[in-house]
């Protein structure tokens, strides 16, 4: 690895209980570039722009994916990953399905380690605080040519982090605007996925909602992902949530949420959701609650559902009531090292780390 250190640091300057998530960037980030079939060195270097032109095959054709996750620092400043293999298994999942060149395991895990731990006075200690990091890959050749690139460049860049939605949120069931399609990239981590989704949210927040719950393409009557995030409905006590597929992202919150729900005895059930039967459990009121996961929100909690016009309100429950609220606070002591790790997931990040890289 290829290290190149900052002489203007803007740590001094940053605030960690004023700050913008998504606009305030670390000092540091990791580069590699693939070039005559192969990648080169990877590099850690001072974080900044790089230039290209209106003609890189990226920006015209859509050959980019990108990967979320976290690092957290514990009350002692110890440093922790969450699960970063499953990231690592995705990022190539997503590259493969948009023919673009896998990335090592060696390229992810030691830049990942590298750059948390040179900018690990950049990681907000306290509750919902960590550092988003943002793993991409994304076509660099310059031609207008409508065909797989030859040039690429993997990139790892990171931003301070808080609690994404501290309310809970309205949701609007999409009847017409659909995510993903059988045989698209649903279940890939695509740019194009979250451009294309940009348009019915705006709609959807014109009519007073904060997202959008996705259906299915062909007919709409069955749950898939909710914003950017996957979906869990709870019924009486039993938690829903559709299976992945092509066209449903393998979340790793909604894998750890699963995973955690089991180890509380709470049935899980993973298989399609019809959008009549969330609407006949609201109406009959067996319908406790409906939530979205990720890595950047962890949990948003659903106030009410629009459908058809017709705004249907969910049941308000206490942190000890709701599954979300339980699980939630299971996942985030796991991740910030306040509870066991009878899973393995937390993956220490040691001090120093370029001594070995």
């Amino acid at each position: 690895m290829i290290i190149q250190k900052t002489e203007n640091s803007r740590l001094p300057d940053f605030d960690p209980n004023n700050f913008s998530f998504g606009n305030t960037f670390i000092d540091h980030m990791v580069i590699c570039e693939y070039e005559n079939g192969k990648w080169g060195d990877v590099k850690l270097v001072p974080y900044g722009p790089i230039p290209f032109t209106p003609a890189m095959m990226g920006v015209n054709y859509g050959q980019a994916c990108f990967e979320g996750m976290k690092a957290y620092k514990d009350k002692d400043g110890q440093v922790f990953l969450f699960r970063p293999e499953k990231n690592f298994e995705r990022i190539n999942k997503s590259a493969k399905r948009l023919a673009m060149p896998e990335v090592t395991e060696e390229m992810f895990l030691d830049g990942l380690k590298a750059l948390v731990d040179l900018d690990r006075n950049w990681i907000p200690q306290g509750e919902g605080m960590s550092l988003y990091i943002r793993p991409l890959i994304f076509a660099t050749e310059e031609a207008l040519k409508a065909r797989v690139a030859n040039k690429y460049m993997f990139a790892i860049v990171a931003t301070p982090a808080k609690s994404y939605y501290a309310e809970p949120v309205s949701v609007k069931i999409s009847d017409h605007y659909s995510r993903a399609a059988n045989g698209g990239v649903g279940s890939a981590k695509a740019a194009g996925n979250y451009a294309a989704s940009f348009y019915p949210t705006q709609l959807a927040i014109e009519e007073g909602y904060e997202q959008i719950i996705w259906t299915d393409d062909a007919t709409h009557e069955y749950f898939e992902e909710s914003g950017t995030m996957n979906v869990f409905v709870r019924i009486n006590d039993t938690i829903y949530t559709p299976p992945t597929s092509e066209k449903i992202l393998d979340g790793v919150t909604r894998d750890s949420f699963i995973q955690l729900a089991k180890k509380r005895g709470i049935e899980v059930k993973i298989e399609p959701v019809a959008v009549k039967t969330v609407i006949d459990a609201q109406k009959n009121g067996t319908l406790k609650e409906v939530w979205g996961v990720g890595t950047a929100v962890v949990t948003t909690v659903f106030q009410a559902l629009g459908y058809q016009g017709v705004k249907l309100e969910l049941p308000k429950l206490s942190n000890e009531e709701s599954f979300a609220a339980i699980l939630k606070k299971d996942l985030t002591d796991l991740q910030n090292n306040l509870s066991e790790d009878p899973f393995g997931w937390r993956v220490m990040v040691e001090k120093d780390v370029l001594e070995t890289v």
